[in-house]
């Protein structure tokens, strides 16, 4: 957390590191290696940045600080998962969940303080909207977990939603992805969003990462009443938009579907969901869903979320039920609301 009022230069794109270093009378290059130093080399000051002058290292730090900062607290959950509690400048706390699988080590971030859409059936949801975050928290989450160096996956799929955010989600994107910043494929990177149109549209013409469309039913009055950003922009309006882009071969579009007894576990749901997905090639994730306090909704039997899937698989659909994770320690789908209280682990 920045404590001061130095400005913190994580999160700066290579053009705004530009103009830093040129108001500062430095050369123009000079924002290439700080871009080195910062998203490649992970330096946390300036003391380490040999192939500065000391004098532009004096100026740098007279107005300017890295910005990196710790997470304030963690959980460790029994199946190995761990989430981080990150604070902000302005006291509000938000969550960080690092997966490890086996060769894969997955880090769901955050994008928002909170959220504005209100699903009923997410805790994020109901805490209310405190916030956006800047690039620079959100590449903080990235850098400052003790396994930042293991990562082989982002998932902006934590507290908020990224399209509700869409330019320091930009900025982030481009970070991680420029061959200036971590230089990463973006088949490393994936974007989940309820589908806000306006926001998804500029997501899929300026990346190529993968997307993640949050569904849950594939009904526009029962979307509704369980997710009211579908009066907004229904789900049948997100899909024809999709339709027009390819997925078959850049990046992944993936359908976020969690499944409820007697709410949208039937066969005349699976039925809906093809028909919504028959003009794209949408993979379909199956999501236990995770009881929350105050939400009387009952996770589907596993009966109920085979014989859907294998629905979904006899019309050529790719349906797969994904295993739970972190569920112990409020981490899993939906469970986050940046309430972690143990200290950091060393």
């Amino acid at each position: 957390m920045n404590e001061n009022s130095l400005t913190p230069l994580l999160g700066m794109t290579l053009p705004q590191l530009r103009d830093v270093v040129v108001a500062l009378g430095m050369p123009a290059f000079t924002a290439t290696q700080l871009a080195e130093w910062i998203y490649q080399k992970h330096a946390t000051g300036f003391d380490v940045m040999n192939n500065l002058s000391k004098v532009n290292r004096e100026k740098l730090s007279r107005h300017y600080e890295v910005g990196r900062y710790a997470p304030s607290g963690s959980q460790r959950s029994a199946d190995g998962t761990v989430k981080y509690l990150f604070t902000c400048a302005d006291g509000q706390a938000v969550e960080s969940v690092y997966i490890p699988d086996d060769d894969r080590a997955t880090l769901c971030i955050s994008s928002q303080k909170g959220c504005k859409m209100g699903c009923t059936f997410c805790m994020t949801g109901r805490q209310g909207f405190h916030g956006n975050l800047t690039a620079h928290e959100i590449i903080n989450q990235i850098l400052s977990i003790p396994d930042a160096d293991s990562l082989t996956n982002v998932v902006f799929m934590g507290m908020g939603e990224p399209m509700d955010n869409i330019n320091p989600v930009m900025a982030s994107l481009q970070i991680l992805t420029s061959k200036w910043g971590f230089a990463w494929s973006p088949k490393r990177i994936t974007v989940s969003t309820i589908g806000k149109l306006d926001s998804l549209r500029r997501l899929l013409d300026e990346s190529s990462v993968h997307v993640a469309i949050s569904v849950h039913s594939p009904l526009h009055d029962e979307r509704a009443s369980l997710m009211p950003v579908e009066n907004a922009y229904p789900v049948a309006d997100v899909f024809e938009l999709l339709s027009r882009y390819d997925f078959a071969h850049q990046r992944r579009l993936s359908v976020e579907y969690i499944m409820w007894q007697g709410v949208n576990d039937d066969q005349r749901h699976a039925d809906a969901l093809v028909r919504l997905l028959r003009h794209t090639d949408a993979r379909v994730n199956l999501i236990r869903f995770h009881a929350i306090p105050g939400v009387k909704l009952r996770t589907a039997t596993d009966t109920a979320m085979l014989t859907f899937r294998d629905n979904l698989n006899a019309h050529g659909i790719i349906a797969t039920i994904r295993r739970s994770r972190g569920e112990d320690i409020f981490a899993a789908c939906g469970m986050l609301a940046g309430k972690t209280g143990k200290k950091a682990e060393k």
